[in-house]
């Protein structure tokens, strides 16, 4: 990159909005030059909007505001000026989304950290390293919908280490069936109701509105293949329960995998260790795409979640699993890094890459 692109971000002020500015903040290829929210938080500057009556500053991300966005103007969502933007992120839910994403397509990229348009058949959801090809697709979105632009979401964040975890798995021996159970920090839940202190201490919530349903189609989706403008789904069953525990940052997951050919585990080690994912050098890529501990008290969130910025995929506890003919294994992948902000900038690097942005 030897210009930086010009990007916008919507939704700023949420956690999500929040989490895409810090990620974005002194990025060698892209540079904010525009934020917008909801007409609540539009026409103020970026630290008055986030200030609530009582004069708290709604900063919730660990690093202090950069001072570059303190004094940025908040544009309103629907009339955002995106003359001079060449990317835009959106960090905002999905009713929003369904509304905004296609004005701003119509111009310019849109990579969504929203699940509105996921399923949808024209739309890769992408993970880069796992299923970079789809990127194709985008062409024909751009055609079908007569878009100047185009809409890339990325996967939910429960998703998205799940998936990793099984490429190497899926193009060495095949997989057939999925079981999995999650452990999901509090922070996928931003600050609503269900995750306060008094919900969340002592406790765990067995029941996630809506993941479990994501989780199993959209693994599907990405390890499916692409024949000419469709998809074709991975004929993986793929069976979840997601819970909440007491955990600030990282998604914790026991997995369960039936196999097409049978493995040892010292070949799935060999698949995770040797596996190199095909997008080349981007500044938001971990060195390691996979970390695989052979202690078996890892991968802990709380230790392991922010090697390699918070980018890595944890892969931990391997063993040979009689009942699916498979394997079995403890997964952790960053939600609000890998899963969230810094995978949605991954996404947009590799598309600058491949020459979609």
């Amino acid at each position: 990159m030897q210009k930086k692109k010009k990007v916008a971000v919507v939704g700023a002020t949420g956690i999500a909005g929040q989490q895409f500015l810090t990620a974005l903040y002194q990025h060698p290829w892209f540079e904010v030059v525009r934020l917008a929210g909801s007409p609540r938080s539009a026409g103020k500057k970026y630290e008055d909007a986030l200030r609530a009556p009582n004069g708290q500053i709604a900063w919730w991300q660990p690093e202090p505001i950069p001072n570059h966005y303190r004094t940025m103007m908040v544009e309103p969502s629907l009339d955002l000026n995106l003359n001079d933007v060449d990317i835009v992120f959106t960090a905002i839910d999905s009713d929003a989304a369904r509304e905004l994403e296609p004005r701003y397509a119509a111009q310019k990229p849109v990579i969504s950290a929203a699940s509105a348009f996921r399923m949808e058949n024209d739309v890769p959801l992408l993970i880069p390293g796992v299923n970079t090809n789809h990127a194709q697709i985008i062409n024909y979105q751009k055609q079908k919908r007569g878009w100047q632009g185009f809409i890339v979401p990325i996967p939910n964040c429960t998703t998205y280490g799940l998936v990793c975890s099984l490429a190497p798995l899926q193009k060495a021996f095949g997989v057939k069936t999925v079981i999995m159970t999650s452990m999901q920090a509090t922070s996928g839940a931003g600050r609503n109701g269900g995750v306060l202190a008094l919900d969340m201490l002592d406790n765990l919530v067995p029941y996630i509105p809506k993941e479990e349903e994501k989780v199993e189609v959209e693994t599907q989706k990405i390890l499916g293949g692409l024949q000419g403008n469709s998809f074709q789904y991975a004929p993986i069953s793929v069976s979840c329960t997601c819970t909440r525990v007491p955990v600030t940052d990282g998604h914790t997951e026991a997995v369960f995998v039936g196999l097409e050919k049978p493995a040892t585990i010292a070949e799935a080690l060999t698949a995770f260790r040797e596996y190199r994912p095909d997008y080349g050098d981007l500044p938001s890529a971990p060195k390691n795409f996979f970390t695989v501990h052979e202690d078996p008290f890892h991968p802990q969130p709380r230790i392991d979640r922010d090697q390699d910025g918070g980018m890595s995929t944890h892969i931990g506890r391997v063993r040979v699993d009689k009942t699916l003919n498979g394997l079995k294994y403890v997964m952790l992948s960053h939600n609000t890094k890998a899963g969230a902000a810094k995978g949605a900038l991954l996404v947009a690097e590799n598309l600058c890459v491949q020459g979609y942005i």
